[in-house]
């Protein structure tokens, strides 16, 4: 692997300073703000967060480090540890009183951000970087998001694979310090990934995927360029990238695997009860026990079968539930035939919707979004969609990607509610508009975020549909209710196999008796939640808090009430925890109350 940039550490460049640091304040560090020492700790972190993850750099746009993977050895670990405990010292150092309202807010979200990652530290996340979801086993999917123009671009791709064999030793040394430690994942999980290793396994380096960028050219290049490059590849596909995969299958297969954990819930982890307790903070950024959210499952799941009882009536459809749920699972009317009619169905859905935007939003994002299908390879594991964002340089678009394997398992009544939340005015919407952000430090665009209202977001837009031409058919209105139903109940399984010793089976069973998606996607979900402990709870988490705050604002402002004002305050910072977005609220509405 190339090494990275150097830089001092943070605690000395908080106090020396680099030169380059602080370009934009010529005079000396002691000198400066309290807001400009705040700007260039921004500044420098984010650097370093590219620094330290490289595909994170890729993915947003920034290509100088596409000729290489991150480091994720032990050491790297420990050190990155040493530099976020250095920040928040250099953070907490910083007189907040002298700060304006707008970079206390950053201060307190840089703060928390940086003791989230400690606590993660904590827990030894880092010794678990592989499940059936994401992994070393699915690392080409990084190919997706680089750009394939010039000779040096391929160069880059070509340096990456050359690197590959130091990543996967790496990782395949945190996996065996997880062994050690106990830091381990769920063996009914794990076990999907063997298959996944092997179909890297290839015997002829064009039949890898890793090889994608070598089947087309621009132009631009000529014949010998191409051949040229295509040789380089093929080389650094045999001679490393099949050669670490042998060595990770074996690691895998014959000592992780069996080393796996039994149980599939994440307490049975080392202070696994205080890891859980972690894990909803950090997705729900609440303090609700696992309990509450139980209970509040149980409640929401009891009030929109109701709903879904109503629509039952409505269609005049004589039977249980269940027999309902069984027609819509199997009757062939809701379902395309083939692939290609699938995907193009969601295309023009997409931009059905997106005509109908101003009904609801003032401020729009510039950035377009497209619809693709989810590779093939990773297709049988993956959630039926899910948006990939665009660089933050704007010369790559969103785009939403469609689940298209075994479309007789895709309904057509699940697809307006599925493209609402994952394009728009769901994730592409929310998130193109904070990356377009004039104000925002670049760790609030571009970094983690906040599951609970990035994806309470997405959720809340769902609900939209009604008044954005969706749902007319009340099969696809049964549908949203049906998406709505599957989050609550997720409030239910992951509490319940993470915290009340749930089975996965018991899991599965649960959902299928009170959703109609077919049992194959509730596995695969119920699988991710045993992968993911806790980031389930967060999309009806967050919804239902965006609703309540809207409820409150129309009850305050009576005829004042302006939806797409409303929409551009709750979007208008960005990822924020809910109780920062309760705050913004509130002053919102006191500020709209005044004459």
């Amino acid at each position: 692997m190339p090494k990275l940039l150097c830089c001092l550490p943070l605690a000395a460049l908080l106090i020396t300073a680099s030169p380059a640091t602080f370009a934009a304040h010529p005079r000396h560090p002691s000198q400066l703000t309290p807001s400009q020492r705040l700007h260039a700790l921004f500044d420098a972190e984010w650097e370093r967060r590219l620094r330290e993850d490289p595909q994170l750099a890729s993915q947003l746009g920034d290509h100088r480090y596409d000729d290489r993977w991150g480091d994720v050895s032990l050491a790297a670990q420990q050190r990155h540890n040493d530099e976020d405990q250095a920040a928040l010292k250099a953070v907490r150092a910083i007189p907040q009183k002298s700060l304006s309202e707008t970079d206390r807010l950053d201060a307190e979200l840089f703060q928390q951000q940086l003791e989230d990652r400690l606590q993660s530290y904590h827990f030894h996340e880092y010794l678990r970087p592989v499940d059936h979801i994401y992994g070393l086993q699915s690392a080409q999917g990084i190919v997706e998001l680089l750009p394939f123009e010039t000779v040096q671009d391929y160069r880059n791709w070509i340096a990456r694979l050359h690197g590959f064999g130091e990543y996967t030793d790496e990782t395949i040394a945190l996996m065996r310090e997880g062994i050690a430690e106990k830091q381990v994942k769920p063996r009914a999980i794990m076990a999907l990934v063997s298959a996944q290793i092997a179909a890297q396994i290839v015997e002829h380096p064009q039949d890898s995927p890793f090889y994608a960028p070598f089947r087309k050219f621009p132009d631009s290049l000529t014949a010998e360029q191409q051949q040229q490059l295509r040789a380089a590849g093929a080389e650094e596909i045999a001679k490393v990238v099949v050669p670490a995969f042998r060595r990770f299958q074996a690691f895998f297969n014959i000592e992780y695997l069996p080393a796996c954990q039994d149980s599939i819930a994440v307490t049975a982890l080392p202070d696994g009860e205080a890891y859980y307790a972690y894990l909803i903070r950090h997705h729900t950024t609440t303090g609700l026990t696992p309990q509450q959210i139980h209970q509040i499952g149980l409640d929401e799941v009891k009030r929109i079968r109701g709903e879904m009882d109503a629509i039952i009536q409505q269609v005049g459809f004589k039977g249980s539930f269940e027999e309902f749920s069984t027609y819509l699972r199997s009757d062939p009317q809701f379902y395309y035939k083939d692939p290609q009619a699938l995907l193009t169905a969601y295309q023009a859905l997409a931009k059905r919707i997106d005509g109908e935007l101003p009904r609801l939003f003032d401020k729009l994002p510039r950035l377009p979004y497209g619809v693709r299908p989810i590779p093939d390879e990773s297709a049988p594991y993956q959630t039926t969609a899910y948006y990939q964002p665009g660089s933050a340089d704007g010369l790559r678009a969103g785009f939403y990607y469609v689940n298209l394997y075994k479309p007789e398992t895709r309904p057509k009544w699940e697809m307006e509610a599925l493209t609402a939340h994952e394009a728009v005015p769901g994730h592409h919407l929310q998130i193109a508009l904070a990356q377009e952000l004039k104000d925002l430090p670049d760790f609030r665009k571009f970094g983690d975020g906040y599951t609970a209202f990035h994806e309470g977001w997405a959720l809340y837009a769902e609900s939209l549909g009604d008044q954005l031409g969706l749902y007319r058919d009340p099969y696809s209105k049964y549908g949203q209710l049906a998406f709505e139903m599957w989050r609550a109940c997720r409030l239910v399984v992951d509490t319940g196999m993470h915290a009340m010793g749930w089975s996965r089976e018991q899991a599965i069973d649960y959902m299928v008796q009170n959703t109609p998606r077919a049992r194959h996607d509730l596995e695969v979900e119920v699988d991710r939640y045993i992968a993911w402990p806790g980031q389930a709870l967060a999309y009806k988490i967050g919804q239902m808090k965006i609703t309540a705050l809207r409820d409150k604002a129309k009850a305050a402002l009576g005829d004042r009430f302006d939806i797409r004002a409303f929409h551009d305050v709750v979007l208008g910072d960005g990822d924020i925890p809910l109780d920062v977005l309760e705050r913004k609220v509130d002053a919102w509405i006191e500020q709209s109350r005044k004459p």
